[in-house]
């Protein structure tokens, strides 16, 4: 069975990070292995939570998996609290990163046009030189702004869909060619013209692109992204095709938004992907 080290927060409320993870990846016949960067009683966005900083105590689990000899087949990076944290991951790449393994760096920084208040320009140069590391890059459109300098206030300001889709993808070839990695853009929102909304992804590589757009209902829900982007590092476990596994992800997504609108769960909440992970199999 092929293993996988997922460097990510654990967040016991708001179904993101680890808790969305590893049953993504366990479901899809991998094993997820998981280095915890921080544990907190809730993501981020609750009013209120308690984090426990993990930093210090990253280098253990190196150390550690050194001496058992393990090796691993995927190591997939999420969220991060700064650049020690950056840091102790080219550490753990340097002693388990090799030919034929596969990293996914899902570069966390913001959301909705806002870079979370944990980075900083510095943070931000330090993830810029981790996703020249990865063999695929999943930004959503506020990342891939930050990385490459696209103007996230110009985006919003486009009248046609084409001047939006045209405009992000200049911007993901730009980091394509930067990084030398497939890149996915999550949480497209071209401008609505009607009263349908529309959100999506587009992939990258070197030589075409890619996108696909659905229903927007204007909700925004936890761990949406981990949920993707842990789906994407499966379907490279498995062989997959990496469009075909970014259209999986998407129904597997659509279905549980779909369930959890319905019941009217607040979004910081997450969403009932549980009942779909059987979609996975």
């Amino acid at each position: 069975m092929k293993k996988v080290a997922i460097i990510q927060d654990m967040s016991s409320f708001g179904k993101c990070s680890l808790t969305a993870a590893i049953p993504v990846l366990s479901v899809m016949g991998v094993q997820p292995v998981p280095l915890p960067t921080a544990i907190l009683t809730s993501q981020t966005e609750y009013p209120s939570y308690f984090c426990e900083d993990l930093t210090s105590k990253m280098t253990h689990f190196t150390n550690e998996w050194s001496k058992m000899g393990v090796a691993f087949d995927g190591i997939h990076t999420g969220f991060v609290t700064g650049k020690e944290q950056i840091e102790n991951i080219f550490s753990f790449l340097h002693t388990f990163y090799k030919e034929e393994t596969t990293l996914l760096v899902d570069p966390v920084m913001g959301d909705r046009g806002q870079m979370y208040d944990v980075f900083t320009d510095e943070l931000i140069s330090y993830m810029k030189e981790l996703v020249k590391r990865a063999d695929l890059i999943t930004p959503n459109v506020t990342e891939c702004c930050l990385l490459t300098g696209l103007s996230f206030d110009k985006l919003q300001s486009y009248k046609a869909n084409e001047d939006y889709l045209v405009a992000i993808e200049e911007a993901g070839r730009q980091l394509q060619t930067e990084t030398d990695a497939k890149v996915i853009i999550t949480g497209l929102n071209p401008p609505a013209l009607s009263e349908t909304r529309y959100v999506g992804n587009m992939y990258i590589d070197g030589s075409h692109s890619y996108h696909s757009l659905q229903e927007y209902n204007g909700r925004s829900y936890s761990g949406t992204g981990d949920l993707f982007a842990s789906v994407m590092m499966g379907g490279m476990m498995r062989g997959q095709n990496t469009v075909e596994t970014m259209e999986l992800a998407e129904k597997f997504l659509s279905a549980a938004i779909k369930s959890t609108s319905e019941e009217q769960i607040p979004t910081v909440a997450g969403v009932n992907f549980e009942s779909y992970l059987r979609m996975l199999l």
